[in-house]
């Protein structure tokens, strides 16, 4: 099914702009000078290689069925984002901002491109009515953050009117979001809501772990087990929490020292460099950072048996999953493992209740499971039958809304 897609340039929505036609309003601003810079200059500077950025966010939109891709900038608060909606047919696109030292426009759009996807099949295999989207914001999160500038960014979540619903993501914290959401209702995981995902993201990633623990060496015990956790943050240090209370030995590695240190001193866990972290033998590889770390360069210097964390996006490349499976290691697809956090958010869309949101993200663990039997039977890489059980539940909505229509009242309309 054909679906439209739409780019948007925004400039900041809060006051009218003087043109050579006078004042003029958002709404009619942002068309004209999308139609300009597209005359001029593609929608946005060139990239090294010599192409046009925009056209190559055009092929990828096509590629993947992207819906939405809007890029906002509010000079006096030095706001630079980006909101992606990837698909829409399951629900509202839901999905975190980010807000991360981006080197270039293009690295943070591509990241932005990534992650919107992983939602739309993170909320698909998770069972949740939710779409996939996500916002990525260029800076510093440890120096770059201002009132202005997530109040400005809460401005343009809210022009697009509940088609995209946003929460938590790296770099972003519970404050932050309580900012953004003072400008629009699209916010989850609030202060006055969900609260902090990251606790139930762990949890729910600690239970897939067990799972993979029984596929790959028939026990869901993780005790005893030698786990290698990169990155330290949210996630990752609620992790170490629960696999020490269980019982795992833990290497930790992070790009901050103070939260190394952190978990050598809560955790008994034993420090490695960042860059040492693939080459630690271990059973379990559990990135909690960013994505794209396992790649041509990473997967040679494994010495593990599974890899399975809450970072999205682990694969630089769908290839890397094979390549994984052909050196004998057991990939949980991130989309999968990661889902605690998004099943959180939604839960306090509809009236936050604790226990019903970590029984969900319990079941992980069965979601996990069933990935691994499709895997087995198809004969594919994990990450790609993840993607077949996300997909055939979009399919299937799909096809239902295209056949049958809600009507007035409790009936329906064939």
């Amino acid at each position: 099914m054909e679906r439209l897609f739409v780019i948007l340039l925004y400039v900041s929505p809060d006051f009218p702009v003087k043109t050579d036609n006078g004042i003029e309003g958002f709404s009619e601003l942002k068309v004209k000078i999308m139609r300009r810079r597209t005359n001029r200059q593609r929608g946005v500077k060139k990239n090294r290689r010599g192409g046009h950025i925009s056209m190559e966010i055009i092929r990828e939109m096509r590629e993947h069925d992207y819906e939405q891709v809007v890029f906002c900038s509010h000079k006096s608060s030095g706001l630079r984002a980006i909101i992606v909606i990837h698909d829409t047919t399951l629900g509202p696109a839901i999905g975190g901002t980010r807000m991360w030292p981006y080197k270039t426009e293009e690295e943070a759009i591509t990241d932005g491109l990534r992650l919107a996807r992983g939602m739309t099949y993170k909320c698909a295999a998770a069972g949740l009515n939710l779409g996939g989207g996500k916002a990525v914001i260029i800076g510093d999160p440890r120096k770059d953050k201002s009132e202005g500038l997530f109040r400005a960014f809460g401005r343009f979540v809210d022009t697009l009117g509940g088609r995209f619903i946003t929460g938590e993501d790296v770099g972003i914290t519970l404050e932050d979001v309580d900012l953004i959401g003072s400008e629009t209702r699209w916010v989850g995981g609030s202060s006055e809501s969900s609260g902090d995902p990251g606790p139930v993201t762990a949890y729910g990633v600690w239970h897939g772990l067990k799972a993979c623990a029984k596929a790959a060496f028939g026990d869901d015990s993780l005790k005893g087990l030698t786990i290698a956790i990169q990155g330290a943050g949210n996630v990752g240090y609620h992790l170490a929490k629960h696999l020490n209370q269980e019982g795992a030995n833990l290497i930790i590695s992070d790009i901050f020292p103070d939260k190394v240190e952190r978990a050598e001193q809560e955790f008994g866990a034993k420090a490695v460099e960042p860059e040492e972290i693939y080459k630690v033998p271990c059973d379990i590889f559990a990135p909690c950072a960013l994505g794209a770390i396992i790649n041509d360069d990473t997967i040679p210097q494994l010495k593990c048996k599974v890899v399975a964390g809450s970072a999205n996006n682990q694969l630089k490349e769908d290839k890397h999953g094979a390549a994984l499976e052909d050196r004998g290691i057991l990939y949980a697809p991130d989309f999968i493992i990661n889902a605690g956090g998004v099943i959180n958010v939604a839960d306090g869309l509809y009236g936050y209740n604790r226990e019903r949101a970590m029984k969900k993200a319990q079941g992980i663990y069965d979601i996990l499971l069933r990935v691994f039997e499709i895997s087995k039977q198809d004969k594919i890489p994990t990450n790609n039958a993840a993607l077949k059980l996300a997909e055939e539940r979009i399919e299937l909505i799909a096809q239902l809304s295209a056949r049958i229509r809600k009507g007035p009242g409790k009936g329906l309309i064939l």
